[in-house]
Order: C-alpha cells, then sequence, then structure tokens
C-alpha cells in the first residue's frame, strides 16, 4: 500500500469516526492532509464525513492545481491560508460542533483566547484559540483573517459557526479539535458556576514544561 493510499484511508477513518460521534453532522465539516509530494487531499464539497469515499478525495498538486477527485469543499480558503501561514501544518480539519458553536455565541468572551483554562489538555495541544467574528460559509474573508494571524495560532473558531484546526498531520489536527470541543462543552456545563479554573501560573508552567506555542 502506498502512502498516498494509507493517507486516503486515514483521513476517511477519522472523519468518519468523528461524524459517528456526532462532532459533526450531516454533509457538515471538511479535512484536508498534506502528500509526500506537496500536494493536498481534501474532502469533497457537500460530503458527509460518515461517507468519504479514499478515491473519490480532490486531489491538488504542489502548485495548487485540482488534478483529480472530485470539486473541494468551499472552505478552501481556510485550509489554503493555514497552510501557506504554518510550515508545521501538514492537516487542517474544520468541524460544525455543538459545544464550541454553543460557547462561542455566549457574552464576554475574551476573542483572543476563547477557551476557559479549565484543563491542560486544551492548553497543551492547542495554545491559545482565536475566536474571529461570524463569515458567510464559503467567505474567502475567513481565510484571510486566518492569514492575518501571521501563522501564529493553530487553531481559531468560526463564531457561530465552527472550530478549524491545523496539526502536523491528520491524527493530531483531529485530536486537537476534539480538545477543542472537549473543553468547549466542559465551559458550557460550568457556565454559570464558580469554576475553580487554572491559575496563571499554572498555565504558564504548562506552556514552558510542554513547549507550548503561546503567542502574547
Amino acid at each position: 500500500m502506498s502512502a498516498e493510499t494509507r493517507l486516503r484511508e486515514t483521513i476517511c477513518l477519522l472523519a468518519k469516526s468523528m461524524f459517528d460521534r456526532g462532532l459533526t453532522g450531516g454533509s457538515t465539516g471538511n479535512i484536508s492532509a498534506r502528500t509526500e509530494d506537496g500536494g493536498l487531499l481534501v474532502s469533497p464539497t457537500g460530503t458527509s464525513f460518515g461517507r468519504l469515499d479514499p478515491a473519490r478525495l480532490s486531489r491538488f498538486d504542489a502548485q495548487g492545481r485540482l488534478t483529480d477527485g472530485d470539486p473541494p469543499t468551499k472552505e478552501m480558503p481556510l485550509h489554503s491560508a493555514f497552510y501557506d501561514t504554518r510550515s508545521s501544518a501538514g492537516a487542517v480539519v474544520h468541524l460544525h460542533a455543538c459545544h464550541s458553536v454553543a460557547w462561542s455565541m455566549m457574552p464576554g468572551l475574551d476573542a483572543d483566547n476563547f477557551l476557559p483554562p479549565l484543563t491542560p489538555y486544551a492548553i497543551m495541544k492547542l495554545g491559545k484559540v482565536k475566536l474571529l467574528p461570524f463569515y458567510m460559509p464559503g467567505d474567502p474573508a475567513m481565510g484571510e483573517a486566518v492569514r492575518g494571524l501571521a501563522g501564529r495560532r493553530s487553531a481559531v473558531m468560526l463564531a457561530n459557526h465552527g472550530p478549524v484546526v491545523a496539526g502536523k498531520d491528520a491524527e493530531a489536527a483531529c485530536n486537537a479539535i476534539e480538545e477543542l470541543e472537549d473543553t468547549a462543552r466542559l465551559a458550557v456545563l460550568m457556565r454559570g458556576y464558580d469554576a475553580q479554573m487554572l491559575t496563571p501560573e499554572q498555565v504558564n508552567n504548562l506552556v514552558t514544561r510542554f513547549d507550548v506555542e503561546w503567542d502574547t
């Protein structure tokens, strides 16, 4: 089995796992990953994470030309923005995850640091998550907003829409976006309670101990 065949199957396996667990529904969400030759494999437009076909993934060459497969997701500007600004990005995933979307609607959030410091794991896997304003689905301005971060963030939250995360590979990106959703779920559950969060000193210790990208 070739490396690309394995990557195609991995993308579809991870996507189905997230779909089966309700992390994105219907035909929502999109995922992409770098190929060994510098190209991209991307989930096609209008497809369900629960039924992706490895053979029909959109295939781009290293020059960004669609060379095979079905037409790609309309959110390609988001994916391209992460790849163009983060040299470490080997995969990008975007979900319409319920709890993170719900948390994005809450008043009084810190747009520069979307997730509250409830557990160490989101800090370790994501760093700070930037909350971006609402854009129409498919609006290229979303990609421009990511480019405006100049590669300083691995994750953003699109208000009233869903999270987008870049990782070193498909598995890392999916693990990180699941951590984002889990933390948002905790935040929703604890809303209105006097929750004991991690202290700034504990956060700083995590950032130092695990060499976390922590945009200041």
